[in-house]
């Protein structure tokens, strides 16, 4: 297959690939790939959902770089001395950055509570108020889009920064990726286009009334910026000669730290990237609608892909490897 082919093959599909909006790859910080589709051009954003999962374990990595936060192990509870804990509540208190990293953080529900939080003033806090539980810290794996925001508020507060600046400052604009601005609204009917309008959208990033930004979802970005931030990844935190993120934070980040069951294709864990198998060393940012970047160290080359909704696309490292990465050679 070339690369008309494969162009012609997502623009007659009507299954899995009928949402990709664009796809490019990078090898060594050069454009190798690149096509869109429904009269998107290369440098419109998409709302990439859980690949923002991905760029705030970025985020993590510089201010710990920094020293704003001093270790993954140092307690959540460190950052919001200001927090009112419930009564009887005794496991947030051992609940750590690691914890958030890994998705390993106990939560007081049985599935998130998205209208309580995204209708709050300050959706971290709103989070907060379901951190722990009597169970206590067990390290089981549980995914939760709406505990990560937890997340963006130990960074806001140890560094001092909105984390839309600390991207903008010291990820975006290093790489060459627009500047991002908040996107404002954050209304029921707002979210709900946010998620379901098929059209580009700005360089923006969701956020909650307290212009936080919202840390599980709502990180729009083209697929170029995506495969420019793999680049990064696969090659130890540098881009175009100069150190983003330290070596060892990335080598901490893309280590396996869970064996995920059949509900996430039995892939391994690190630190909000998911690497696919075993014994290759192919790392991803997944998200929902089969938004993706997608690295491999083997062939020192980076994806990005961005999708329109469709529900339920679990296929997207085996479609990359089986139909891009021939047409790429």
């Amino acid at each position: 297959m070339n690369k008309e082919e494969l162009h012609r093959v997502i623009a007659e599909s009507t299954g899995n690939e009928s949402n990709i909006c664009q796809i490019t790859a990078v090898r060594n910080g050069e454009i190798v790939y690149e096509d869109c589709w429904h009269e998107f051009q290369s440098e419109d954003a998409m709302n990439v959902n859980s690949v923002t999962k991905g760029v705030m374990a970025l985020l993590a990595g510089i201010a710990l770089d920094q020293g704003s936060i001093k270790s993954v192990d140092q307690k959540v509870m460190d950052f919001f001395p200001d927090y009112k804990v419930k009564r009887g509540e005794k496991t947030i208190y051992d609940v750590t950055v690691r914890h958030l990293l890994t998705m390993t953080a106990p939560y007081k529900y049985k599935s998130e509570p998205w209208k309580k939080v995204c209708t709050s003033e300050d959706w971290t806090l709103a989070v907060l108020d379901f951190l722990g539980g009597r169970k206590g810290i067990t390290g089981e794996f549980k995914y939760a889009t709406l505990g990560i925001q937890i997340l963006a508020g130990v960074i806001e507060r140890a560094t001092g920064e909105k984390c839309i600046d600390l991207a903008n400052k010291y990820l975006f604009t290093p790489l060459g990726i627009p500047e991002h601005m908040l996107h404002g609204d954050s209304s029921k009917e707002d979210q709900f286009d946010f998620f379901m309008n098929r059209n580009p959208r700005k360089n923006e990033w969701y956020s909650d009334p307290q212009d936080t930004v919202t840390a599980g979802w709502g990180l729009c970005l083209s697929a170029r910026d995506m495969a420019k931030l793999g680049d990064m990844v696969m090659h130890g935190g540098v881009y175009g000669g100069k150190q983003i993120i330290s070596e060892t934070y990335i080598r901490e980040m893309l280590t396996p730290y869970q064996k995920l069951g059949e509900r996430f294709g039995f892939m391994n864990y690190g630190y909000l990237w998911y690497k696919p198998f075993d014994d290759r060393e192919v790392y991803a940012a997944i998200g929902d609608c089969g938004n993706i970047i997608y690295v491999n160290r083997e062939k020192e080359i980076s994806v990005g892909i961005t999708g329109t909704f469709k529900p339920r696309i679990f296929d997207r490292v085996e479609f990359i490897e089986e139909k891009v990465l021939p047409v790429i050679g």
